[in-house]
């Protein structure tokens, strides 16, 4: 499973998008969840007013491991391989939900 919650903006709303892989995508989807510098996520809100954040949150489970990261990103952080798999669950996951 992963899921990307988006909240903030001018309007303050929360969209949420989830994909459940099925068995077959797991590798793709785990490359794309390591892809991400989880460790290196920024611990300070961005400056101001009106911006996104975005919480990821992953756990898939390989035969050998099982794979969980949890991460919260102001919107100018969203970039190169979180902007992929952001994109990614969100195209998988159809219409977000509030």
């Amino acid at each position: 499973m992963v899921a990307v919650t988006r909240t903030g903006g001018i309007a303050g709303r929360r969209r949420e998008w989830r994909v459940e892989p099925p068995a077959s995508d797991v590798p793709h989807w785990v490359a794309l969840i390591e892809d991400c510098p989880w460790d290196a996520t920024p611990t300070d809100p961005a400056p101001g007013a009106d911006r996104f954040v975005w919480r990821i949150r992953a756990r898939c489970e390989t035969p050998t491991e099982t794979v969980e990261r949890d991460a919260e990103l102001p919107e100018p952080q969203v970039e190169g391989p979180w902007q992929t798999l952001i994109d990614e669950v969100r195209g998988a996951s159809g219409p977000s939900t509030a």
